[in-house]
């Protein structure tokens, strides 16, 4: 048995009997080399040996599995003798102990080989040990990097998810430890940066980069090419259009300023705003307030018609009418596959809650009058906390959704959205109309007009640049051109959570 003495021997890569092995081994530090199976392979090749290189619970980690005494491996792997070198049954050993990034155990690297061992197999085993020791730690070193940065992903994701569904305590109470101060905030925006979905890791540490701790930058879970962005504070938005300015081929959509509980809101006004920022020569939007439907209606009237149409709700426990509330939210938004991504649930999670919704509104959710409708009052319902007061609050309780729909600037709102649509002699405007009518289905939408399914899908994607609102994906922007055909009376009003007219439960129209 012996120390490991000749380990601090210098290397002699000059000397000639040396200088091939040595610059051999050397290679294999190269970048891009390093690789500890090729090294015990060449090792092997290099001393006409088999090779192992095993942990101490006998692991096999490069190299072919040699019989080796326990005991032995054991003395070396504890630290008790850092080599041995023995004869055992014709073969000459050589074992060799390897340190490991703690905790990781250290290993063995074990020679087994006919021949006994000279000053040059000798030298090569030793300088071979150091090497895969370099090579280990710093593949440990990597992974044990990766696999930090892959926690910490997750964590952020973790803490998105539950901005989504309204769960802002136990969100400042995950991001404190690692983010303290970030949540410490009422509001903040959404930010929603895209690019090709092979370059999002590189824009995800772009936007690390350019925020520092001062934003929580997650990539998203459902679009592969997007990196969202939720920051409490303006600086962070300067930085990130600075970003995507100098970036080609990056587009960047902001929210308005919201308040952590409408999170889910915020990050559907932010995904409005990118489709808008594709044609713009900045490649950035922010979402406009002043677009918002709601915004244009009577706040008394349109807190009582949303409490009154969400009311089949208000029976159930605060957090499940939550869950499903937020749910709901971002289910028409978005896919329900989308949706369980955000959310971190399963797809069958999302339907089954979105049913009962629909079950407990009694309506249909599969019409787009009805899922802007509701989408609608799920927007009031995060947005007005309190019951607000104004004109409307004597006659709120008969409030329904044709009073809502008959303001004046909500009609010139309307008119005004629609109006662009004039001047192109397609009539876009008619095919939209249409195809709005059938659920977005241009098959359907087809037949009505007399024309191919894929002409009403080139008016429809047509129209996109001139309202400067996305219409093919389900959202926000689909729903507030509905609700302006509603306002404009170019669409039947949705009869909501009643089967038919004069139903004992059912209100009239809305």
């Amino acid at each position: 048995m012996a120390g490991r003495e000749d380990g601090t021997r210098q290397w002699t890569t000059g000397a000639g009997e040396h200088a091939d092995w040595a610059a051999e081994l050397l290679d294999h530090l190269r970048p891009a080399g390093r690789d500890v199976r090729r090294v015990v392979t060449w090792l092997a090749s290099a001393a006409h040996a088999a090779v192992s290189l095993q942990d101490g619970t006998g692991r096999l980690l490069a190299g072919t599995r040699t019989q080796l005494d326990e005991d032995l491996v054991a003395d070396i792997t504890s630290g008790r003798i850092a080599s041995a070198a023995l004869e055992d049954r014709g073969r000459h050993l050589r074992l060799v102990r390897v340190e490991r990034v703690h905790p990781a155990p250290a290993a063995v690297l074990a020679v087994a080989r006919e021949a006994p061992f000279d000053r040059r197999v000798s030298d090569i085993v030793t300088h071979t040990a150091q090497v895969v020791e370099l090579l280990l730690a710093g593949h440990e070193s990597t992974a044990a990097g990766h696999r930090l940065r892959r926690a910490t992903s997750d964590l952020r994701l973790a803490i998105l998810q539950l901005l989504m569904v309204e769960d802002t305590v136990s969100a400042r109470r995950v991001a404190a430890g690692l983010w303290p101060g970030l949540l410490d905030t009422e509001e903040a925006c959404v930010y929603v940066v895209e690019s090709r979905a092979e370059e999002r890791d590189d824009l995800a540490e772009e936007c690390l980069s350019a925020t520092g701790e001062r934003a929580l930058v997650v990539r998203c879970p459902a679009m592969d090419g997007h990196v969202i962005v939720l920051t409490p504070g303006e600086t962070a938005g300067q930085e990130l259009r600075s970003l995507v300015g100098r970036l080609p081929g990056v587009f960047l959509g902001g929210s308005a300023r919201q308040s952590l509980a409408r999170t889910a809101t915020a990050y559907g006004q932010a995904v409005s705003a990118l489709a808008v920022a594709r044609f713009r020569p900045d490649k950035a939007a922010v979402y406009a307030e002043r677009t918002r439907p709601e915004r244009l209606m009577d706040p008394a009237a349109l807190h009582a018609w949303t409490a009154r149409l969400l009311s089949p709700l208000d029976a159930l426990p605060h957090h499940t009418r939550a869950e499903l509330l937020a749910t709901t939210r971002l289910g028409l938004e978005f896919t329900a596959v989308n949706t369980a991504k955000i959310l971190g649930v399963s797809r069958n999670t999302v339907r089954a809650r979105m049913d009962r919704v629909e079950s407990l509104l009694r309506t249909d959710f599969t019409d787009l009058t009805v899922r802007a409708t509701v989408h609608l009052a799920l927007n009031a319902q995060a947005g007005l906390a309190e019951h607000p007061v104004g004109g409307g609050a004597a006659r709120s309780g008969a409030a329904c959704l044709t009073d809502l729909l008959a303001g004046a600037a909500l009609r010139t709102w309307a008119d005004g959205l629609l109006g662009r649509l004039e001047p192109d002699a397609r009539n876009l405007r008619r095919t939209l109309r249409t195809w709005i009518a059938v659920g977005g289905n241009a098959e359907r939408a087809a037949q009505t007009l007399g024309v191919h399914a894929q002409t009403v899908r080139e008016h429809v994607r047509s129209a996109e640049p001139v309202l400067e609102r996305q219409l093919l994906a389900a959202g926000s922007d689909l729903y507030e051109v509905v609700l302006a055909h509603l306002a404009a009376g170019d669409l039947d009003q949705p009869l909501l959570y009643g089967t038919k007219p004069g139903h004992p439960d059912s209100p009239v129209h809305g």
